[in-house]
């Protein structure tokens, strides 16, 4: 097993299960060459509560995909999520120093933004530029080489709870493996599912995993909001384990099987069986009465989502409608159940842009650990911001710091 300069590795470290995606970077593009699967244990909500069963469940899934590409897995681009992770939008001003807008004033300009109070348990994760305005011109996306006096950016700043990143980052180095950057999920899963058409006319990204539901929302090419919320996949399956009296590991099983959001999508005279518990014989059961278990959580799920929506103020810019992605995604009946919430187009996000292993990761559950190659693929040769600076600076700095103190 040897090292490959061109591969890239996006882990996904979710509260159902692990991923380990290798991405093959070549001249046509990115090839998918591997992924390796790990049922997740330590993780909670999207949050690591033991680093030790989170570092055993990365070792897993590391090992199973290196096994598969032939290669050896020495580093990672992590995805972070769970309802730490905060979202706030910031402006950054500056003086233009020559009359006309260089590099240097943008990194200015940028750093100028995260000059905002934020708590000493806290960590910036991303500044994110949304636009530019030069003088009294705004909107603009790139404003080197324009003239001017003043240049200022706005920008999504995502902060995340400092020992919350440093659990993550003690998992991963632990098996080791190296970071090469922390990738908010839906970040990730945005660049894998939407298309620079849906970010430009405004699209609501959901993801909803097993343990969290997390949002982002783009217009005019760059996201205005993100938010996470404390449902998902999981509520579903204890939903079921209650009303059909059957275990929780049967239940996620039906869920998955048989599971529909949807009641008007279920034939009247369908019946599923339903394993039951004490060694009971197993029980025939009306699919339509799991739908009447999953469709109102679902609902609640969704409507917490557009609840979220309507408060960021951006429910009029989503032109192209909501993207609904992760595993949880996959059910029967949830984009037809979220057409009748959101009342606006609703399609489910399938990873794009990519080649090699396209029949196995043609499903919502890959967008992320997918989204993280394609990320590592587009920014790993940028040198307009080098690591040490700008948006990478503080969360590398950082990392160093805590692997020197756990080691």
């Amino acid at each position: 097993m040897g090292k490959k300069e061109n591969i890239i590795v996006g882990l996904d470290i979710g509260t159902t299960k692990t991923l380990a995606i290798v991405g093959e970077i070549k001249d046509t593009g990115i090839d998918i060459i591997a992924i390796g699967s790990h049922p997740s244990e330590g993780v909670r909500k999207g949050i690591v509560v033991n680093i030790e069963s989170t570092a055993d469940t990365i070792k897993k899934a590391a090992e199973a995909a290196e096994h598969i590409s032939g290669c050896e897995i020495s580093s990672a681009y992590v995805g972070i999520g769970g309802g730490h992770i905060k979202g706030q939008n910031s402006l950054g001003i500056v003086a233009v120093k020559g009359r006309e807008v260089d590099k240097d004033d943008v990194q200015r300009a940028i750093e100028e933004s995260k000059a905002i109070a934020i708590p000493l348990d806290r960590q910036i994760l991303h500044t994110l530029p949304q636009y530019y305005v030069v003088d009294d011109q705004d909107g603009i996306r790139d404003p080197v080489g324009m003239s001017g006096v003043r240049l200022e950016v706005k920008v999504h700043i995502i902060t995340g709870s400092i020992t919350s990143v440093e659990n993550v980052v003690k998992s991963v180095v632990r098996v080791g493996l190296e970071i090469n950057d922390i990738v908010l999920e839906q970040l990730a899963s945005g660049e894998a599912v939407l298309s620079p058409d849906e970010k430009d006319l405004g699209v609501a990204l959901l993801d909803i995993g097993g343990g969290v539901t997390k949002i982002a929302l783009f217009t005019k090419g760059s996201i205005k909001h993100t938010a996470v919320l404390p449902v998902g996949g999981n509520y579903l399956t204890s939903d079921i384990a209650t009303g059909l009296r059957t275990p929780i590991g049967e239940a996620e099983k039906i869920k998955i099987k048989y599971g529909c959001a949807y009641i008007p999508l279920i034939r009247k005279d369908e019946t599923i069986e339903v394993p039951s518990v004490g060694g009971r014989e197993p029980r025939e059961v009306s699919r339509q009465i799991l739908g009447r278990i999953v469709e109102p959580r679902m609902e609640e799920i969704l409507n917490m989502a557009y609840r979220e929506i309507i408060r960021s103020g951006c429910e009029d810019y989503l032109t192209a409608g909501v993207v609904l992605t992760g595993g949880t995604a996959i059910m029967d009946g949830t984009t037809e159940l979220a057409e009748q919430i959101f009342n606006m187009p609703v399609r489910r996000g399938y990873p794009t842009g990519i080649e090699g292993l396209t029949d196995v990761v043609n499903s919502p559950m890959y967008a992320t650990g997918v989204g993280l190659v394609i990320y590592g693929s587009r920014y790993i040769a940028r040198d307009a911001i080098k690591r040490g600076e700008g948006k990478f600076g503080n969360i590398m700095k950082n990392m160093k710091k805590w692997v020197l103190e756990f080691f």
